[in-house]
Formats: structure tokens, C-alpha cells, sequence
């Protein structure tokens, strides 16, 4: 890794449309951004600024709802950490992270609840003040699934394994979650924190931040680097899934959210592509020089990395909302 890093790399996806030598270059792109940083911006997605624009809109209505119409999808009434998180309500490392969001997941009917990790499918909390929201968020979710599973794609071929080795992880009930987040602006003076320093514990992250929103930054070496939106692309991130998957070869990187300024505020939907809950991602077998740099998996007693992603996403909703996990899962506080 360099020392330095001005800002991150950008990737584009268009590239897939052209001749073998271009969609080459795309693959030693995505390989080399996710190797060296672990995150980047991706243009040349394919999904339209007016779809985009509807869904920044669509959150902006939802935020402006009375809060009786957002607390009655609170999230303390899913025992799948569903639905609205009011100012305060959720927190990194302890700390309260200074947002409010609503999280949306692909709906399942229940497994049960052995192993424990399979309470959290089950439905979202649909907001009956705002019935576009469904409409919008559905949507939404089935084009960046599209897009996430091209990248897994891409990422296969280009760590030298079989191109649908990762298909059947998300071949049956896929985990996506989409959050609607806002952050409004704070004091200079008080704690800045929107969101704190983190790494994700799934696979592969598409963030669409509000145009001219700064504040995400990220973690590379000793430094943090301001991660501010780039026209038409989303910053894209693996977590700690895809950090498993390849022995460390890929990196699951630190992130935080810096508060806005005071009278500004500050949009972003994270969508989080991830298996089902019960999927175990497959070890690559990584070609003799990439194995070379593979740096092993994370080991943190604090933060283990499991390759079920069941485990790592109930670690992270138990840590993220006690106040949920207390009500309703206290066998496992």
C-alpha cells in the first residue's frame, strides 16, 4: 500500500460494454481499488439520473413526515431491526451516531429461530403515510441487485476463479437492505459524529449520497480521506464477507460519516447486496501472485469475522440497537 492517497480511485463500469481489452482493464480496476482501498467510485452504472432523483425526492418526503407517521414504523416494534430510527437511536463503538434513517429489507416468511441469526427475515414497517415509499424503495432495490451481482461477476473473474462462484449465495432468499439517511447539521463544537468509524459485515456496499454532500471518509493507512459524491457514481465498498472470502486479499475498510454543517443537512442510501442469512461465502482459491499479497483475515476478538453471513449481520443489529435487542431478544444481550 502507498502512504498517500489524495482520493479514491474511480472505476467504470461501461467498460463491460466493450471489447475484451476494455472489460480486462474494468477487471484490473475493481481488483486493484478493492485490494488497495477497499472502496471507490463507479460510474457508468446505467442507472438513470431521473430514477436517482426520484428516490433522493421520495426520502426527502418521507423525512418530512409529523413524527407520529415515523414512529409508528419505529424500529423498536421489529424484532427484525425494520423500520425508523429516530436522532440518537443507534450507535458505533459505543458511541451515538447523529442520524435518522429508515432501514427496508427484502421480505421473507421466517425460518425459525435456530441458529439465531435467522429472526431477522420477516417484513418491513411500511410507513401507511407515504404508500409511494414501497413502490420506490422495491424498485430501487431490484436494480442495484442487478448491478450488485454483475459486480460479484466481475470480481470472480478477476481473482482468477470460476465467474458464478458466488451465485449460489445469493441464488435464494439474498439479504438486501436498503437505509434511508438523513443527517441534519450540527454546531462545529459539538461531537461530529453522523456515523462512526466502522467497517461493513456483509459483501458489497452501493452508496448514493446526495449531490454536493460531503463528509463520508475513509480509512486508508494512517490517514482518512475525504470521500465527497462524484456526478453520477456511487462509492462503493466490500465488508468484511468479501475480506473472509479472499483470505484478506480483499479489505473490509474503516469508514465514518462527519456530521454536516449547521442549517445544511445531508442524504444517502446505502444498499447492502449480501447472501442469505444462512449462506456460507466460498474461499477463493486465489492465484499463486495474488495469494502472495493476501494479508489473512482481520483478527479482532472484538469484531470476529465469520464467513455465515447470518452471524456477522446479527453481531453487528445486536451492537448497533440494544434498545431493539433488549425488547426483543434479550437471550442474546
Amino acid at each position: 500500500m502507498t502512504s498517500t492517497l489524495g482520493t479514491l480511485p474511480v472505476v467504470d463500469m461501461s467498460l463491460l460494454d466493450g471489447d475484451e481489452a476494455d472489460r480486462a482493464a474494468f477487471r484490473d480496476a475493481l481488483r486493484e481499488a478493492t485490494h488497495e482501498v477497499g472502496f471507490f467510485y463507479l460510474v457508468g452504472h446505467g442507472i438513470p439520473r431521473d430514477v436517482r432523483d426520484r428516490l433522493f425526492h421520495t426520502a426527502r418526503e418521507f423525512f418530512a413526515l409529523p413524527d407520529d407517521a415515523k414512529f409508528d414504523v419505529e424500529m423498536l416494534k421489529s424484532p427484525q431491526f425494520r423500520g425508523y430510527t429516530r436522532f440518537g437511536g443507534e450507535y458505533t463503538q459505543g458511541a451515538i451516531d447523529w442520524r435518522e434513517q429508515i432501514d427496508l429489507a427484502a421480505e421473507y416468511e421466517p425460518l425459525g429461530d435456530d441458529p439465531a441469526y435467522l429472526r431477522l427475515d420477516g417484513p418491513n414497517l411500511w410507513p401507511s403515510a407515504l404508500p409511494v415509499l414501497r413502490e420506490v424503495v422495491t424498485d430501487w432495490q431490484q436494480r442495484c441487485s442487478t448491478l450488485g451481482l454483475r459486480l460479484m461477476r466481475e470480481w470472480a473473474e478477476c481473482l482468477g476463479a470460476d465467474r458464478d462462484v458466488f451465485d449460489p449465495a445469493f441464488a435464494k432468499r439474498p439479504s438486501t437492505l436498503i437505509k434511508l439517511v438523513r443527517y441534519p447539521g450540527r454546531e462545529e463544537s459539538a461531537d461530529r459524529q453522523g456515523v462512526g468509524a466502522h467497517k461493513d459485515p456483509g459483501v458489497l456496499t452501493l452508496l448514493l449520497v446526495e449531490p454536493g454532500k460531503g463528509g463520508l471518509q475513509v480509512r486508508y493507512g494512517d490517514q482518512w480521506i475525504d470521500a465527497p459524491p462524484v456526478e453520477d457514481a456511487f462509492v462503493v465498498n466490500i465488508g468484511e464477507a468479501m475480506e473472509f472470502a479472499t483470505d484478506g486479499y480483499l479489505k473490509a475498510t474503516m469508514h465514518r460519516v462527519e456530521s454536516p454543517k449547521p442549517g445544511t443537512e445531508r442524504l444517502s442510501v446505502p444498499f447492502f447486496f449480501n447472501p442469505a442469512l444462512s449462506a456460507t461465502m466460498p474461499k477463493i482459491d486465489l492465484p499463486p501472485a495474488l495469494a502472495a499479497e493476501a494479508a489473512g483475515v482481520t483478527e479482532d476478538p472484538a469484531n470476529p469475522i465469520s464467513g455465515t453471513f447470518g452471524d456477522n449481520i446479527l453481531k453487528a443489529r445486536l451492537r448497533a440497537h440494544p434498545d431493539v435487542a433488549a425488547r426483543h431478544h434479550p437471550d442474546l444481550v
